[in-house]
């Protein structure tokens, strides 16, 4: 028996096979994951919900039990329904929870150091922030579209005990719920974009919370220039198209037009996610 003296043939290494490109939809389905994985998340929602149809219960129940002690006119043309279903200090609420979690969505992974882990998983970066922009988006809308529905229908059954609900029907009614339902998505998206662009916690939500809050009140209306500037801030415009009636016109009263407001509540996250995505390929994490 002869044993062979030549060695064996190397065996091919075997090659690995290249991972395959994460999809979009991959991406979005793994933002959900991340955002409901935080236990605050369903109780922020809750909260901001349940905090704005009790201001909306409270203003109309307001207006109910004085009612009696109103005017004529005021008593006739309802003024104050559409206010009492949109309430201020409900809505102001609202867009500080809003802009707040949306920041918390991205700065939340720079604190923890989770985005070292997203960025080498998915090397395209602009695809993540849009993937997060996508969810932030569906979620804060179906959000909003919840609150702004429940509010008007809060506040009217209570005013129909003095016959001084209005319809959902009515044009007016529609586009006040429309522009409430957005409103929790704009100041969302533009906390996320704040978030990319500033990359630390307190430092973006105060930042948001001052654009979307404070400073609005620096601006006087009385002045054209200054009065266009304040048209341009989302709470403005959101409070021009959830408004029933106007006042007469006047020589110092410059308000925006309808389509403007629809325009403002439209550009400000679009314009803000522009920067954001040009940032975040370009500096690193």
């Amino acid at each position: 028996m002869t044993t062979s003296l030549h060695p064996a043939p190397p065996v091919p290494a075997r090659t690995r096979a290249a991972a395959p490109r994460a999809r979009f939809t991959d991406l979005v389905a793994a933002e959900w994951i991340k955002l409901w994985s935080l236990r605050s998340t369903p109780w922020t929602l809750g909260l901001a919900t349940l905090f704005v149809l009790g201001a909306a219960a409270l203003a109309a129940k307001a207006d109910y039990d004085n009612f009696p002690f109103y005017e004529p006119e005021t008593q006739r043309d309802h003024m104050f329904s559409l206010s009492d279903a949109f309430p201020q200090e409900g809505y102001l609420t609202l867009m500080i929870v809003a802009v707040s979690l949306g920041a918390l969505s991205v700065v939340s992974e720079y604190g923890s150091g989770l985005i070292r882990t997203t960025t080498a998983a998915v090397p395209a970066r602009g695809a993540t922030v849009l993937a997060k922009a996508v969810v932030t988006a569906g979620v804060w809308t179906a959000t909003g579209i919840v609150i702004a529905f429940g509010s008007f229908a809060v506040s009217q059954a209570i005013l129909a005990g003095r016959d001084a609900a209005v319809s959902l029907s009515d044009p007016v009614s529609i586009r006040a719920v429309a522009a409430s339902a957005l409103l929790a998505p704009v100041c969302a998206l533009i906390g996320l974009c704040l978030g990319v662009l500033i990359r630390h916690a307190a430092t973006t939500m105060v930042t948001g919370i001052f654009l979307l809050l404070m400073l609005p009140t620096m601006f006087s209306s009385d002045k054209r220039w200054s009065a266009e500037l304040s048209n341009l801030m989302p709470g403005v415009a959101w409070n021009r198209l959830t408004t029933g009636w106007m006042p007469p016109p006047r020589p110092d009263y410059f308000p925006a037009t309808i389509t403007e407001s629809w325009l403002v509540l439209a550009a400000w996250p679009l314009l803000l996610l522009i920067p954001a995505l040009l940032t975040i390929r370009r500096r690193d994490v």
